[in-house]
């Protein structure tokens, strides 16, 4: 059985492209990107972000020596051991990149709170009947408002948190990390590729490095 990349794997050949060529691509930009990252200015995105890079680039080396196996240029590669270290190297970087969206929204969260404070006027008295459960619910409402807020008023965190999300759906699955409904996956797969097509249309909606 020949090595076929997941609908949501960023290698999956494209119609009327060679598939070696745009493999070689792939190896190319994603080390590209690791040279960028590493002059990213805060410390988080850019340790995320370069590791994160790595990673791929060792994604794309696992996929193209499947790529080798399958179009029969070298018999004795092993695949399934190929194929968990793509899959593996692969989850990394999604991983890594989740930890940097997680980190870029907590600053915004912040950023958000912070602003709210100040249109605020403070209150030395607590509301009569205040109870422990209304500190729990008063602090979750707290939560989710700053986190809506915060990714209203950055779209492209918004999108780049989504595809990644729904990207890793796939290497979780084929890992055994936890195991979703092949829907699921399908689904995710089809998320991902419409934030990577309104990125590719709307350049804006790219989350920008610092």
């Amino acid at each position: 059985m020949s090595w076929t990349p997941s609908p949501a794997s960023p290698t999956r050949p494209r119609a009327g492209n060679d598939s070696s060529g745009f493999r070689l691509g792939n190896v190319v930009h994603a080390v590209q990107a690791t040279q960028q990252s590493i002059h990213a200015t805060d410390l988080v995105p850019r340790l995320c972000l370069t590791l994160a890079n790595l990673n791929r680039v060792i994604y794309f080396i696992c996929d193209t020596i499947l790529w080798v196996r399958s179009v029969g240029l070298a018999s004795g590669i092993n695949k399934e051991k190929w194929r968990m270290w793509a899959a593996r190297h692969y989850y990394y970087s999604l991983l890594l990149s989740l930890v940097r969206d997680l980190y870029e929204i907590s600053l915004q969260m912040e950023q958000v709170a912070h602003d709210k404070a100040k249109g605020e006027k403070s209150s030395s008295q607590d509301p009569l009947g205040y109870s422990v459960a209304d500190e729990e619910t008063e602090w979750l409402q707290s939560f989710l408002f700053l986190l809506f807020q915060s990714l209203k008023k950055h779209p492209p965190l918004l999108l780049d948190t989504v595809k990644n999300f729904c990207d890793i759906l796939n290497p979780l699955d084929q890992l055994g990390i936890y195991k979703s409904n092949p829907g699921i996956i399908g689904l995710g797969g089809l998320v991902s590729s419409i934030a990577g097509v309104i990125t590719v249309a709307y350049p804006q909606m790219k989350l920008k490095t610092h």
